[in-house]
């Protein structure tokens, strides 16, 4: 069964894509880029960009009765790896042990020409076991 996910606290999609699918145990988040969904505005610099994703991301978990623990995978898109070290720091603030699988890649262009975008596949019917 395939359900849909919304979340009012983060930005609506901007495409004609969900903000994230639940199938069976598994939610899909898509790319979540640094809009404010307050103001429907991309904030600016890679700081805040980063937390506005992470937050983002937060807010879809949440309405999915899921979290940061739960995620299996982050995908990490930036606009210039020299921003890697930022990026990894603050993305590691919203973490705990285990952390989840992770790729960063360096990609030429983002939606809005934004800095960074990231997704993230959860595991959502109980909390991951790992030895």
């Amino acid at each position: 069964m395939v359900k849909e996910i919304h979340s009012k606290n983060a930005p609506a999609a901007i495409g004609p894509y969900s903000q994230a699918i639940k199938v069976g145990d598994f939610l899909y988040v898509s790319g979540q880029i640094g809009i404010d969904p307050s103001s429907g505005e991309v904030v600016e610099g890679i700081e805040a960009q980063t937390k506005q994703v992470m937050d983002n991301l937060k807010s879809i978990l949440a309405e999915a009765d899921t979290n940061f623990s739960q995620v299996a995978k982050f995908t990490i898109y930036i606009h210039d790896m020299n921003n890697f070290s930022t990026v990894n720091e603050i993305y590691g603030s919203y973490l705990e042990k285990p952390y989840p699988a992770r790729a960063t890649v360096e990609v030429s262009r983002l939606p809005k020409d934004v800095l960074v975008e990231m997704d993230v596949i959860a595991y959502t019917k109980e909390e991951r076991e790992l030895d």
